[in-house]
């Protein structure tokens, strides 16, 4: 269920039975000592697919890079401006709405990306209405994989120390799900990092020098994963066919 490996033959028949399509969107950032630099990417691409495959809607090529300036300090992280996510969010949905899809579900994975994604919508709203489009049939909706019920509840259970809000053991374990080869434990000191609020990358660098903010990705495991991706799963196929019944 792959735009990418798909015909556009094959894309105009889907069409005449769904206008639905999910776009997974991340980010190529810094994951502290064990994480990947595409984890946040990595994560929404794993997630969508399997929802795409579970329910057989069309998944659109991920978004990679993301709203992630404040991570620019660390080596290998790439951003966008808030306004070029902006521009590229919103020719992704100019491009599919002109083929007939009506319904856009951004499954994202990075916390980074939400107010510019949410301002992104608003963007294409305004301009279906300036253009006397109106915004009636395209609608768009932004779902964080990790906010879901079960999977919320998952990570309580199975992180109820050290989960923390960046460089997170969940986010790690579906990557490692993924990729098992790419498993890596390192010692971290403190073993969950510190948290609090920070203002620009250097701030952010200086505050948490390995990158981690109050996690223990050390707590990760590949079954973990497994069971994290399932749940995000049926979350979102609860959350996607509301959307497309909306």
């Amino acid at each position: 269920m792959q735009l990418q490996l798909s015909t556009w033959q094959e894309v105009q028949e889907y069409l005449k039975t769904s206008t639905g399509v999910v776009i997974p969107i991340g980010s190529t950032e810094q994951h502290g000592p064990n994480g990947l630099v595409g984890t946040d990417a990595l994560t929404a691409e794993i997630i969508g697919r399997a929802l795409g495959e579970k329910i057989g809607c069309l998944v659109a090529p991920t978004i990679s890079v993301g709203m992630a300036v404040h991570h620019m300090d660390f080596t290998g992280s790439m951003t966008y401006r808030p306004s070029t996510l902006i521009s590229v969010i919103f020719d992704y949905v100019q491009s599919l709405a002109r083929h007939g899809f009506t319904r856009m579900m951004f499954v994202n994975g990075h916390g980074g990306n939400i107010a510019t994604t949410n301002a992104a919508f608003y963007e294409v709203y305004s301009h279906r209405q300036s253009a006397g489009m109106g915004n009636q049939q395209v609608k768009c909706l932004l779902a964080n994989w990790w906010e879901g019920p079960e999977t919320k509840k998952l990570c309580a259970e199975l992180y109820p120390e050290g989960h923390g809000s960046h460089a997170t053991p969940s986010e790690v374990a579906v990557t490692w799900a993924a990729y098992p080869d790419r498993v890596k434990y390192v010692e971290m000191e403190p073993a969950i990092a510190p948290t609090g609020r920070f203002t620009d990358a250097a701030d952010y660098r200086r505050r948490f020098p390995d990158g981690r903010i109050g996690s223990n990705p050390n707590l990760a495991r590949v079954e973990d994963g497994k069971r994290l991706i399932e749940a995000s799963v049926a979350d979102l196929t609860v959350t996607y066919r509301d959307f497309l019944a909306s």
